[in-house]
């Protein structure tokens, strides 16, 4: 599978891109192809207190997986920062993991900060990417998402992530849709679409096999949203 090429996976996108459940259940995968194995997943996210990561906790640490938070994190501190535990995985090269960042080219900085001490790990960078909100509509808005994320983080996106949905209310021809639209964006920035996702259970089997990316990442729900 695309995440177990590295041994670190950093995913970033816009608000409503859904990295989050990516970030969890890349974390899982990755723990269940290696059960021997130490696998970490950093909620990174020091922007956006709501739909993080974090909200998986549980269900993470109960599969065997560390979970690092921001210090305050779930608490009523309004600027919750980096904990030092997210060095480990730099530190301890038996840790293989995920890095959640949030906050669009804000959070992203915070990979700027730590640029060095990326440039001594194999990692990736995915970009998830939902067509079905405003600012990753069209080609040309995620192309300029993925330029302010690249800028900020100052790694670059080594892989698009298609997760265009409607959570429980997506339909196979709007995730289709939005695959086209990434696809293209793709051929334009030669970064390439490395899957497609959508929650299991919601597209049939043989529409699977209408989808042009490499490979199929099919969800399991593991954060809960309040409306």
């Amino acid at each position: 599978m695309f995440y177990n090429e590295k041994r670190l996976n950093i995913i970033v996108g816009a608000y409503g891109s859904g990295k989050s459940e990516i970030a969890v259940n890349v974390a899982l995968a990755m723990k269940k192809a290696t059960p021997e194995g130490k696998v970490l997943l950093a909620d990174m996210d020091i922007v956006n207190p709501f739909y993080r990561s974090a909200d998986a906790a549980k269900e993470l640490e109960e599969s065997g997986i560390r979970v690092i938070l921001p210090s305050y994190a779930g608490s009523n501190v309004d600027a919750p920062v980096l904990s030092g535990e997210m060095y480990v995985i730099f530190d301890d090269d038996s840790y293989s993991g995920v890095f959640d960042i949030g906050g669009e080219d804000m959070g992203a900085n915070v990979l700027g900060s730590l640029k060095t001490r990326l440039e001594g790990i194999d990692c990736n960078l995915f970009m998830a990417v939902n067509t079905l909100r405003p600012f990753t509509a069209d080609k040309d808005g995620i192309i300029r998402m993925a330029s302010e994320l690249q800028e900020a983080s100052r790694i670059n996106i080594t892989g698009f992530i298609n997760n265009t949905n409607l959570l429980e209310e997506t339909t196979f021809e709007e995730v289709k849709e939005g695959e086209n639209i990434v696809a293209e964006v793709s051929r334009l920035t030669g970064i390439p679409l490395v899957a497609t996702a959508f929650m299991d259970g919601l597209i049939s089997a043989s529409d699977e096999k209408k989808f042009e990316a490499p490979e199929i990442l099919k969800l399991q729900r593991s954060i809960r949203y309040s409306f």
